[in-house]
C-alpha cells in the first residue's frame, strides 16, 4: 500500500518546494519508490513534462529529485495567471479552459474529480507520495470546495505537516494561528510542524518550539536552517525575483526587464550560475542598465499585454540605445515575439488589444493562433554549430524576412530569427541555456573567457547536498511512518 505524506505552509513562499524536493531525494537514496504530486499549482514558470503536458516547474524537479520521468498528473490542475484577475487552467498538462478568480470557485468541484484520478495513477507503484499544498490551509474563504490543501487531504486521507518560515518573522503566531482558525477536521490532518529557513543558533529556538507545541499540542519535526543549496535549484515563483542579488564587478552584464507575466524565467538560471555573469533583473520604474552587453526579453503568458507594459516603463527607448551602442538582443518565446514589427491577435485569445506595433529589432511578424505548441524537442544552433535541447510552449506563428536566418532548428525545423548584422536572434525554444557548450560559445562571441561547465550536474548535486541536510536536522523516519489518526 502506498505511503503519504502532505507538506502544507502557513502561507505562500515559506520553501515547500525545495522541502519536498529535497525529501523526495533523500527517498529515492534510502531505496524507496518516492513520487511528488500537487494538487493545483499557480504559476506561469512551466515545465513540459516527459508525458507532454504542461505542469508546474516544481514538480517537474521533485520529479527529477525523484529519479522518475515527470507526468501531468504530478500537477493535475496549473492556473497560469494572465491578468490580474484571471487565469488559463491546465488539467492534467492540456488547455481546460480560462476562468477570473471567482469564476474558478465554481469549477474547483468538478475538477477534484481530475485531480482524485491523477492522484490514483501517482499512487501506482510508489511506496512513497509527497504532496506539495498551495498557500495556506489558514485561507477559510476558500476552504468550500478547495482541491490544493484540506480539501485533497481530507479526500485522500493523506496526513499533514505544516511549515512555518522563521525568515519572514511571525512563525509562531502562524502556526498558532492556522491551529485556532481550523475547523476540527481540518485540525486533526496535521500531525507536527516544521521550522524553515533558520538563520544562526538553533537552541536558541528551543522555547518557542516548546511554546508552539504548548498551543497546539502539534510535535515538531525539526527545525530547517537556511539551506544556500537551494538557490542552485529552478524556481517556480516569481517572487524568487524580488530577492536576487546583483554581483559586483563580473565581466558582462546581462539586462532582464521583468515583464509583468513573465514566464518560464529559469531559462536565466544557467546564465545565473556563470561566474562572470552578472544577471541584473530590471524591475518596473528602473531604467535598463546602460553598461548592459545583452539584454534578454524572457518569455511571456500575455505577449500584447507585456509588450504595453514594455513601453510603458520605457525599455524601448532603453533598448534603442543599448542596440545603437552595439549591444547585444535575444528573445525568447514572447520576447522573441516582441522584437519583431507587430504582433497581433484577431481571436482575442490574450485579450482585448489584437494588434500592436513591435520593438522592430527582427524583421518578423506574429500571429496568434489557438493552438497551443507544448512540447519537449531536441534542437541545434545555427549560429554556433551546436547541439541544443529544450522545450515550447507557446501560441503564435512567427514569418519574415529575418527567419530565413533562423536561430536554431528544432526537431530539424528551422526556429526563430536573427538580424542581418547577428547581435539580435529570437527564438521558441525554452532552456537553449542550459545546453553547456551553447552557453560556453555565445558568452565567448560576447568577449567572456568562459568554460563549458556541467549546469544540470550542479542542480543534480544540489539535490543531494539538501537531502543530506533534511537528514540531519528532520525526523525523516517519523515524516515518512505518518498516518492520519482515525
Amino acid at each position: 500500500m502506498t505511503h503519504a505524506i502532505m507538506l502544507q505552509g502557513t502561507g505562500s513562499d515559506v520553501g515547500k518546494s525545495v522541502l519536498v524536493a529535497g525529501l523526495c531525494r533523500l527517498a529515492r537514496n534510502r531505496g524507496l519508490k518516492v513520487r511528488p504530486f500537487k494538487p493545483q499549482n499557480m504559476s506561469n514558470n512551466a515545465a513540459v513534462s516527459d508525458d507532454g503536458g504542461e505542469i508546474g516547474r516544481a514538480q517537474w524537479l521533485q520529479a527529477l529529485a525523484c529519479g522518475v520521468p515527470s507526468s501531468v498528473h504530478m500537477n493535475p490542475v496549473l492556473l497560469k495567471p494572465q491578468s490580474e484577475t484571471g487565469s488559463q487552467i491546465i488539467v492534467q498538462g492540456k488547455v481546460w479552459g480560462q476562468a477570473k478568480g471567482r469564476d474558478y470557485q465554481k469549477f474547483k468541484a468538478q475538477l477534484l474529480d481530475a485531480v482524485m484520478a491523477s492522484w490514483d495513477i501517482v499512487c501506482e507503484g510508489a511506496d512513497l507520495v509527497i504532496v506539495e499544498g498551495a498557500g495556506s490551509p489558514a485561507e477559510i474563504n476558500l476552504r468550500a470546495g478547495d482541491i490544493a490543501n484540506m480539501g485533497f487531504a481530507t479526500r485522500a486521507h493523506v496526513p499533514v505537516v505544516l511549515v512555518g518560515d522563521i525568515d519572514r518573522g511571525g512563525v509562531i503566531a502562524s502556526i498558532v494561528g492556522t491551529h485556532a482558525i481550523l475547523q476540527p477536521e481540518d485540525r486533526g490532518m496535521i500531525m507536527g510542524y516544521i521550522i524553515n529557513k533558520f538563520r544562526g543558533d538553533v537552541s536558541l529556538f528551543d522555547d518557542g518550539l516548546r511554546a508552539i507545541t504548548q498551543f497546539t499540542n502539534w510535535p515538531s519535526f525539526g527545525v530547517v536552517p537556511w539551506l544556500k543549496d537551494a538557490s542552485r535549484l529552478p524556481a517556480e515563483d516569481s517572487v524568487v525575483l524580488e530577492r536576487l542579488v546583483k554581483g559586483e564587478g563580473r565581466a558582462l552584464k546581462i539586462a532582464v526587464p521583468v515583464l509583468d507575466r513573465i514566464a518560464n524565467f529559469d531559462d536565466l538560471d544557467p546564465l545565473m550560475a556563470e561566474p562572470q555573469v552578472d544577471v541584473v533583473m530590471v524591475r518596473s520604474g528602473e531604467r535598463l542598465p546602460a553598461d548592459a552587453g545583452l539584454v534578454i526579453i524572457p518569455g511571456s503568458k500575455s505577449t500584447i499585454s507585456d509588450l504595453l507594459h514594455f513601453r510603458e516603463n520605457g525599455w524601448d527607448r532603453d533598448l534603442e540605445m543599448h542596440r545603437r551602442r552595439g549591444g547585444h538582443i535575444v528573445g525568447i518565446c514572447g520576447g522573441y515575439q516582441m522584437l519583431g514589427r507587430t504582433v497581433r491577435d484577431p481571436d482575442a485569445i490574450e485579450g482585448s488589444v489584437t494588434e500592436v506595433e513591435g520593438l522592430g529589432h527582427l524583421d518578423i511578424d506574429t500571429i496568434m493562433e489557438p493552438e497551443k505548441t507544448v512540447r519537449n524537442v531536441e534542437a541545434h544552433s545555427l549560429q554556433f554549430d551546436l547541439p541544443l535541447r529544450g522545450y515550447e510552449i507557446h501560441l503564435g506563428r512567427t514569418t519574415g524576412p529575418d527567419c530565413l536566418r533562423p536561430a536554431a532548428r528544432i526537431n530539424g525545423v528551422p526556429d526563430g530569427a536573427t538580424s542581418e548584422d547577428r547581435k539580435v536572434f529570437g527564438t521558441y525554444l525554452h532552456g537553449l541555456f542550459g545546453a553547456d557548450a551553447f552557453r560556453a560559445a555565445l558568452l565567448r562571441s560576447m568577449g567572456i573567457a568562459a568554460d563549458a561547465f556541467n549546469y544540470n550536474a550542479g542542480v543534480e548535486a544540489a539535490l543531494d547536498s539538501i537531502a543530506g541536510q533534511l537528514s540531519d536536522v528532520l525526523d525523516t523516519d517519523g515524516l515518512f511512518a505518518l498516518k492520519v489518526q482515525r
